[in-house]
């Protein structure tokens, strides 16, 4: 019988999906085995949805964002019947193992596919960096360095208009792209999920740099960041299949407070998806490579239930259920090298 390694992309798109998918499909051929991509995620494996990989499909998309095989967020433990043709259809697509591709939520999945008895090995990816026993995922660099020159250019407007300028970006539960980007930037705060806002210590800061002359400031500020009240601002309180709602509208909620505060005009600018679209940073094409490849040597090791981390300058693995219901978030140690250039 043929070995058959599967590969699915699940949860939010991220620069490196393609680089992972191309390392696998790579190092599986020169092994011995067939690669079949589930499309959309654990919804392709409900439906069945599939498609042959080989070097002609997988050429030319080293530098691509996105995913080939498309995403979903589909739970397939969400129910009974997801359940169930999943298992049936991992069955007859007679897989050796799958790679799933994804973070929190495509993990969770994977980690309970493992010890239902199907050879899974998981790949960890969000832009977000918050998933804990790795030192880095694909996708963070690409985001912070997106951000960084989003940052740039909004240093010259601000001063030209003596304006504060709000950059809202993505980070549900982690801070790691608004602290790295306003280190990398120039930011003059950084408001993380990890420590509430003060709203006062803000404005008097800012009061504090028009006394120094300094008549404009960027505060960059992470989607999941709250106020001192505990409250997270919501796009939505619908929640999708995994449990969780749409954050988004802080950067507005801020501007609209230190503009009635300062009397400074106050614009926002929400990088959102653009922090997830287009081109892979070269470090996030060589970690993805890097992680593809370590994927197919565990499958050959016969090994299941594990992820593919980073740890050091070095590429290991660890068993996925070590990871979930955590999360790796902004240290105090770090998060104080940023407050070194605040205000």
């Amino acid at each position: 019988m043929a070995k058959k390694i599967g590969v699915l992309t699940g949860g939010g798109d991220c620069p490196g999906l393609n680089p992972v998918i191309r390392a696998v499909v790579r190092k599986a051929l020169n092994e011995g085995f067939e690669v079949i991509g589930i499309k959309n995620g654990w919804k392709g494996l409900v439906q069945n949805f599939t498609q042959k990989l080989d070097l002609k499909s997988t050429s030319g998309i080293l530098p691509k964002g996105g995913t080939i095989l498309g995403t979903s967020r589909t739970n397939p433990y969400e129910n009974n019947e997801l359940l169930k043709k999943a298992k049936q259809n991992f069955k007859k697509l007679k897989l050796t193992a799958l790679v799933a591709i994804g973070g929190e939520d495509t993990l969770g999945v994977a980690a309970k596919f493992s010890k239902d008895g199907f050879p899974v090995i998981g790949i960890p990816k969000t832009i977000d960096n918050d998933v804990p026993l790795t030192d880095s995922t694909f996708g963070f660099d690409t985001a912070v360095n997106i951000a960084t020159e989003a940052i740039d250019r909004l240093h010259t407007t601000a001063e030209s208009h003596h304006r504060v300028m709000v950059v809202e970006v993505m980070g549900r539960h982690a801070g790691w792209i608004a602290v790295d980007a306003a280190i990398a930037g120039g930011g003059d705060y950084a408001l993380i999920p990890e420590i509430p806002i003060k709203i006062d210590e803000l404005i008097d800061s800012i009061k504090k740099r028009k006394k120094r002359g300094k008549h404009f400031s960027i505060i960059v500020v992470a989607e999941g960041a709250k106020l001192s009240s505990g409250k997270t601002i919501l796009q939505s309180e619908e929640l999708d299949a995994f449990g969780h709602v749409k954050l988004g509208g802080i950067g507005q909620r801020l501007a609209a407070m230190i503009e009635e505060k300062t009397g400074f005009e106050t614009r926002v600018t929400v990088l959102g998806h653009l922090l997830r679209g287009g081109s892979p940073s070269a470090y996030d094409r060589i970690l993805g490579t890097k992680f593809g490849v370590k994927a197919v040597e565990l499958i050959m090791q016969g090994k299941s239930g594990y992820m593919v981390s980073l740890q050091g300058n070095k590429i290991g693995a660890v068993k996925i259920e070590k990871i979930l219901g955590k999360l790796r978030t902004v240290t105090k140690e770090y998060y104080a090298i940023a407050e070194e250039f605040f205000g």
